[in-house]
């Protein structure tokens, strides 16, 4: 980080022929506007607002246009004079929202770091500076990916350091969304603002604003259910305001990918108190490989009513239909040696082909509803109501497909999986800032319900054992096109089924509460923590006619972290302590005393706890965000084989997960920003990586330049990728170990951006790379791929 400083040049301070100007920008609902571009036009000088909205900066002695601008937002220009040696204070200017913009057009004389959010409100659950916060957290923006022409949130997280992608979105009730790896732990991605919002399909970006990737166990504040011990994602949504504003894109590019897209706002009425906004997009894509293809059409609408100047009311929906053909997924159907190789570039399987037909495909819907309540109750507190329901289901085909020893052939599977899977939450949380004896406490207090329920049937004709067909990998293959839907119809049709069912119903009740409290002005200390109650009812399996038993378990989960500010504003060292738990429900153990030897019992809670420390900085007026942090998680109650009795389970497992991160959002020159990042990696359980965790190391990087000035302003281009190692995902004493090899793929886009129109041209994947990802299976990933997009604004 040391090595980036030069290239930014310092204001000379103590030139006495310079004066001062400071003020304090404020947006129309009289909150503080921070990251508002501050500059003398046709100079080098100016700043960025900081979190109070407050900016201040020297300059030569003069008189000047000042330029007021941020996305979004109506430029303004004020005439001001510079005297030697004194302070120019302009008080307090406010800010207007631009009303013809959805995403606001910023073009001045100072240099803005565009991809960087220097605040979240979900991430601690309360308005807390990222320097502050003594938590890791990477935001992506929806500038970046509209630069990257990504279309939905699975991709978003190629820009996020310590996290990848495990597997493709198989779009099936309950868990069909796509998984990754965080921090050597798998997470998909479950939560939107801060609350269930689960999409089991591949998440369309239509409605997303931004993307949190929230980093470590983070139980305290949100539980066990949507989280893992890496971290969590969560989805930060559109959201409308007081300008009437649209655009409309399409999108059109390989493999016949063809999307319209729509995003209009306005108020509905005079007085601007009710707001509307409408996301919507249809997608239909084929595949790389001879046969696939998915379509999909997402609707989110959302509404806000400001009641009074104490209330406001918003509601949300996304509601979205997907007819998809599961993509390839290869298991391994032998061990490793009888396979014969131990690396997916040296499997027998044709990357081009599916081996399926196109009409093998799974049907997914689901209807997500918000609605929140946000009170004012007095200058120091805020209370906020919030309810998410979720509701997915899915029905049709799923070909499975089984890597065969001798490297030559494969089986062909197929299930038919048909249910729904549902999620009620009720969250409320009081916000305060205040202070007492003099100390500034900022503290969430909440109460948070959460019902979570399944039921889903997998049926097969096989029982499972058998496959639909093995053919050969490569070459001639008479009976390829055998695997389509009038024959497994045929099949499950004179079979007889065997059918397997996921049922569950949970209840979640918890408290938390977290206290952020500045000791000295530089030093906060964060304290949390959450009791959690998790109930699971008695389920009844048709199958058998036997029946589940019920479980009931509290926990207590803490939190703490430290930051000390070494320069106010600019330079943060930080710790934290951090837990998270899962409960692994009931087991069978050994108990000399019980006839059997063995008695099932309700097992303890497995615990992850999480050291960290590093440094966040942000400098030169914004232009330079950057964390480095490392981290180290153990996690221990594991449940394992009892080595010394049969059908025995103990639970001393342990696992544990290290590494090191880093993170740079910078803007060096105007109109040159980078976004790059890096993540190392090492976790070990039983003495063995996880087949879960991905590859140890991985990096990612962003550049992006555009033309401020001139007849071509608004032309940009950006180029960038992404780095993976070697990822093994069998790492077993009996199957053995298979490795994914390491890749890298570049992206690059060339974009032309007006007030009325953008047009771009992007090129993914620049080199036609094969490479894979798997969660101990192997997947193919996308090949080369062109796109062009143009969007007419309103």
């Amino acid at each position: 980080m040391v090595c980036l400083l030069p290239f930014w040049a310092l204001a000379d301070d103590t030139d006495l022929s310079k004066g001062s100007v400071k003020g304090k920008v404020i947006t129309e609902d009289n909150k503080p506007a921070e990251n508002v571009s501050i500059a003398l036009k046709g100079t080098k000088y100016g700043t960025v607002t900081d979190d109070d909205g407050e900016f201040q900066f020297r300059a030569p002695v003069g008189t000047y246009t000042l330029v007021i601008s941020n996305l979004g937002y109506k430029s303004q220009e004020i005439e001001i004079s510079i005297k030697e040696g004194q302070v120019t204070n302009l008080q307090t200017l406010t800010i207007h929202k631009d009303a013809n913009s959805l995403s606001g057009v910023s073009i001045s004389g100072i240099k803005t770091n565009k991809f960087n959010t220097k605040k979240s409100e979900d991430v601690a659950k309360m308005p807390l500076n990222n320097l502050e916060n003594p938590q890791v957290y990477t935001t992506v923006s929806r500038e970046l990916l509209q630069e990257q022409a990504i279309f939905s949130a699975d991709n978003a997280i190629q820009n996020a350091p310590g996290i990848t992608k495990l597997w493709t979105a198989t779009s099936r009730a309950g868990d069909g969304g796509s998984y990754f790896t965080l921090r050597g732990f798998s997470v998909q991605t479950l939560l939107r603002n801060g609350l269930s919002g689960n999409v089991t399909t591949s998440i369309d970006a239509a409605n997303l604003e931004k993307l949190e990737v929230i980093k470590g166990p983070s139980g305290t504040l949100y539980g066990s259910s949507l989280v893992s011990f890496g971290g969590l994602i969560n989805r930060i949504t559109k959201k409308p305001f007081d300008g009437t504003a649209g655009e409309i894109s399409y999108s059109g590019g390989s493999y016949d990918l063809n999307r319209v897209s729509v995003d209009y706002n306005t108020p509905l009425d005079t007085a601007k108190k009710a707001l509307f906004r409408i996301n919507s997009a249809y997608t239909n894509s084929g595949s790389f490989q001879d046969n696939g293809s998915a379509k999909s059409f997402v609707f989110d609408p959302s509404f806000s009513y400001r009641v009074n100047d104490r209330l406001t009311l918003s509601f949300d929906a996304e509601i979205s239909h997907a007819v998809v053909t599961t993509p390839p997924i290869f298991y391994f159907g032998s061990t490793i040696a009888a396979l014969g190789v131990t690396s997916a570039d040296k499997l027998s399987i044709d990357y081009r082909r599916s081996y399926q037909n196109n009409d093998l495909f799974e049907t997914s819907d689901n209807a997500n509803f918000f609605a929140e309540a946000d009170y004012k109750i007095s200058d120091n507190w805020k209370s906020q109501t919030a309810i998410s329901t979720t509701s997915s289901s899915s029905g049709g085909y799923q070909p499975f497909f089984y890597l065969l020893a001798g490297n030559s052939s494969i089986a062909r599977d197929v299930w038919n999986v048909v249910g729904k899977a549902n999620t009620l939450q009720i969250q409320q949380n009081f916000i305060g800032d205040f202070r007492i004896g003099g100390l500034r406490n900022r503290i969430v207090a909440g109460l948070d319900f959460l019902n979570q329920s399944e039921n889903i049937t997998f049926s097969n004709p096989s029982g499972g054992s058998d496959a639909f067909d093995v053919v050969n990998t490569r070459g001639a293959i008479p009976t390829y096109n055998n695997f389509n839907k009038s024959k497994v119809d045929s099949l499950f049709a004179n079979t007889s089924l065997s059918n397997f069912y996921s049922h569950n119903n949970t209840y979640t009740t918890s408290a938390y509460v977290s206290d952020v409290l500045n000791v000295t002005d530089n030093l906060l200390a964060m304290a949390s923590l959450r009791i959690d109650n998790y109930n699971a009812r008695p389920i009844t399996d048709p199958n058998s006619n036997t029946t589940t038993q019920g479980m009931n378990q509290t926990t207590l989960s803490p939190k703490f972290g430290l930051v000390y500010q070494l320069v106010k504003n600019r330079v943060s060292l930080f710790g934290n302590y951090m837990n998270g738990f899962v409960h692994p429900g009931y087991a069978t153990f050994y108990d000399a005393s019980a006839a059997s030897g063995l008695t099932n019992r309700l097992a303890k809670t497995e615990q992850a706890n999480q050291w960290e420390s590093g440094v966040k900085v942000d400098l030169f007026d914004g232009k330079l965000s950057s964390t480095v942090s490392y981290y180290d998680i153990s996690v221990t109650n594991i449940l394992v084989s009892d080595p010394f009795h049969a059908n025995a389970s103990l639970q001393n497992g342990t696992q544990y997960s290290k590494g090191i991160e880093a993170e740079v959002i910078a803007n060096p020159l105007n109109g040159f920003n980078i976004v790059a990042g890096y993540s190392h990696n090492k976790s070990l359980d039983n003495g063995l990586r996880p087949e879960t965790a991905g590859p140890a190391n991985s990096a990612n990087v962003w550049l992006s330049y555009v033309l401020t000035h001139g007849g071509a302003k608004g032309l940009g281009i950006g180029f960038g990728g992404n780095y993976a190692s070697n990822n093994v995902v069998i790492n077993d004493s009996y199957y053995g170990v298979f490795t994914l090899p390491s890749y890298t793929i570049f992206n690059t886009g060339v974009f032309y951006n007006k007030e009325r129109f953008r047009l771009a041209f992007n090129v993914n994947n620049l080199t036609n790379k094969e490479y894979w990802i798997g969660y101990t299976t192997v997947d193919p990933q996308m090949l080369r791929q062109i796109i062009g997009t143009v969007t007419f604004k309103f």
